[in-house]
């Protein structure tokens, strides 16, 4: 059963220092480029092609502050779904940045007349104009969407899909661990099915390493839409470590200014094409992106391997970047 409570808005990400170790085998870049952001411009979300959780006939939206057994406070629409904020989007000003196939995933929240509220400031309820034309409610500025795959009032399936969706809270905020761990980014020693020891977020997601970048660099190589696709694992507070030697634990600066992690020296992402934890399917594609795992190397190179790396996959998520013809 839902109760109604307010919730509080938290940001989450985290930051450390730099020391290198060596891997066995070669980790030279290769003149390859990373797949581009598949599902138009939602960042590689589940494109689908469901349209689930439509907004009722009625001509009236609300806003309301629920528990949701798996996330904790949410904010939830009028029939209880779960209501969910995208990394991409901007709050200042308020943006939606999902459209097309990622809009079929996560369908737009749209204002249909009066926004009702219960649990939420009402003064942080707004609206943006859509690609479309359409408006959609906003709260603290941020964008707000459900998702397609839940299906029943209670469900967050959506919580931390691809790193970048997160369910909302009252304030706009990031609710459930996003939030609770106040600005707290976690990497653990995992263990993935066919390819042995890596390392995964505080969501549980597979990270990456990205061989145009280099051990040592001062800046990263995945930029625009590469990013959308590899979203980089982004620091500006604390970095905790699971199973992981603190001393290959370090950050860089990104051409738009923000910190991002480093293990032993590599540069580490996420892919939006996992949609769930124990995925990996960015490993190996294009030849240039590998699982990486806890000593800082690419999956079949560290001592903490157990399995080779995967085979290329070169088709997938390539698609054109729409300049100059180049491929991510």
């Amino acid at each position: 059963m839902l109760r109604t409570r307010i919730a509080v808005s938290v940001a989450a990400a985290a930051a450390g220092l730099a020391v290198l170790t060596a891997c066995s085998g070669a980790e030279t870049a290769q003149p390859v480029i990373a797949p581009a952001a598949a599902g138009g411009t939602g960042g590689g979300q589940l494109a689908n092609g469901q349209v689930g959780n439509a907004a009722p006939a009625s001509n009236e939206s609300k806003l309301v502050v629920a528990d949701v057994a798996s996330v904790g406070q949410v904010l939830t629409d009028q029939n209880g779904m779960t209501l969910y904020r995208f990394d991409k989007d901007t709050a200042k000003p308020p943006k939606s940045n999902c459209d097309g196939d990622c809009a079929k995933a996560w369908p737009p929240m749209l204002a249909t007349g009066d926004v009702q509220v219960q649990g939420v400031d009402k003064n942080l309820v707004g609206k943006v104009t859509r690609s479309d034309g359409t408006e959609q409610i906003t709260v603290g500025g941020w964008a707000l969407y459900r998702y397609a795959k839940d299906t029943k009032a209670g469900d967050a399936t959506g919580q931390g899909v691809a790193g970048a969706w997160y369910a909302s809270n009252a304030k706009g905020g990031k609710a459930g661990q996003a939030a609770s761990e106040a600005g707290v980014v976690k990497l653990s020693a995992s263990n993935i099915d066919g390819l042995g020891a890596a390392i995964t977020d505080q969501n549980g997601m597979t990270l990456y390493l990205f061989q145009k970048d280099t051990k040592k660099a001062k800046t990263s190589a995945c930029n625009g839409d590469c990013a959308k696709t590899w979203p980089p694992v982004l620091s500006n507070g604390k970095v905790e470590l699971q199973g992981i030697d603190s001393k290959l634990l370090g950050s860089i600066k990104r051409a738009d200014g923000t910190e991002q992690v480093t293990i032993g020296g590599w540069p580490v992402y996420t892919f939006s094409k996992d949609t769930k934890p124990g995925d990996a399917n960015g490993n190996g594609v294009n030849g240039t992106w590998f699982v990486i795992e806890p000593a800082g190397c690419k999956i079949g190179t560290g001592s903490s391997a157990t399995t080779n790396q995967a085979p290329a996959d070169s088709g997938a998520g390539t698609s054109n970047s729409g300049s100059g013809g180049t491929t991510y």
